[in-house]
């Protein structure tokens, strides 16, 4: 009886992890522009060491990214023309 018991288990166990894999492997039906918007929110641990090797590899590369995004915000080569209108302050 006990072995009938156990046997009975393990199929079961088979059963539900078949069935339980299948329904994971489903994909998930969505639009491109959720896809996108996901994408740009979720940065993975595998993409943000990658970011981190590209940056070490090509520092220019990252001097780029923080120049377009000064330009963005308005506020590239702020503190040179702040330097620049005062006068002589560099011949001092």
């Amino acid at each position: 009886m006990q072995d009938w018991i156990g046997l009975a288990f393990f199929v079961l166990l088979i059963i539900g992890a078949i069935v339980g894999l299948k329904i994971l492997a489903k994909p998930r039906t969505r639009t491109s522009d959720e896809f996108e918007r996901n994408a740009a929110e979720n940065t993975t641990m595998m993409g943000a060491s990658m970011n981190a090797l590209q940056e070490l590899m090509n520092p220019e590369a990252a001097k780029s990214k923080e120049v377009i995004t000064q330009m963005k915000e308005g506020r590239y080569q702020k503190k040179k023309r702040e330097g620049k209108a005062g006068g002589d302050a560099e011949t001092r």
